[in-house]
């Protein structure tokens, strides 16, 4: 039925507010993350959000870093992973980790938050379990195995963390088409290094175009590949 407005003599109704819960808290703290980035995230801002006030959130998340950790592992819940297959375990990692990777880069800053972040929430065990009982199935020594979580998942969050860089320095130049930032910056990257005598850099002014190729997707895959085959060598 459509709404009709109320009649002038009587008071409008309020709209209901909807219950305060741990859940409301950090689904919207993860919306003013998105469009605001993590500098602008804060208790404050997301009881703004609420329409409530910053003490009322303390009974449901103690601070800001429980928040941020909080928001992270609902990140990781959007990471599905199958049963560990060791027999094809260097595809399923691979898989694993540009999913991760694409994941965080669609949460933009999020990815700083990854870099201090410990796995206890319910989603980041889940992966750890996966990745530790794909890589043991495969034959890796479980020492190895545990220092190639940490560093694998480290190689994941640092290059989204870079990333998340150039979104907050877009951000700031009032910019939103991502692409043409990176091709703007790229352009201002490679005329610097074109500019450099020859004589005295003749590999960064002869190689300029593939220094500056900005296709990060591919970059991010070729450092993946080496680290899955050094994996590979180490258990042969």
């Amino acid at each position: 039925m459509t709404s009709v407005p109320t009649p002038p003599w009587r008071k409008s109704p309020k709209p209901v507010k909807q219950q305060l819960s741990q859940a409301l808290i950090v689904e919207t703290g993860l919306r003013i993350l998105d469009s605001e980035g993590l500098d602008a995230l804060s208790m404050r801002r997301v009881a703004q959000e609420l329409g409530t006030g910053p003490a009322s959130l303390y009974a449901h998340v103690s601070n800001k870093d429980e928040l941020l950790e909080l928001i992270y592992d609902l990140i990781l819940g959007e990471i599905e992973v199958g049963e560990p297959d060791p027999a094809n375990w260097k595809a399923q990692l691979r898989a694993y980790a540009l999913e991760s990777h694409q994941v965080l880069g669609r949460h933009a800053d999020v990815a700083r938050a990854a870099m201090s972040s410990v796995p206890t929430g319910p989603n980041a065990l889940r992966l750890g379990e996966y990745m530790m009982s794909l890589l043991i199935s495969a034959g890796m020594d479980p020492r190895d195995a545990s220092f190639t979580v940490d560093r694998l998942s480290l190689y994941i969050a640092g290059d989204a963390f870079e990333g998340s860089l150039h979104f907050a320095r877009m951000r700031a130049q009032g910019l939103n088409d991502r692409k043409e930032y990176i091709r703007n910056f790229v352009g201002q990257i490679k005329d610097y290094y074109q500019s450099l005598p020859p004589e005295q850099f003749p590999m960064l002014t002869t190689y300029v175009d593939e220094l500056t190729d900005p296709d990060g997707e591919q970059r991010f895959e070729y450092g993946l590949d080496l680290m899955i085959e050094g994996m590979a060598a180490r258990m042969k």
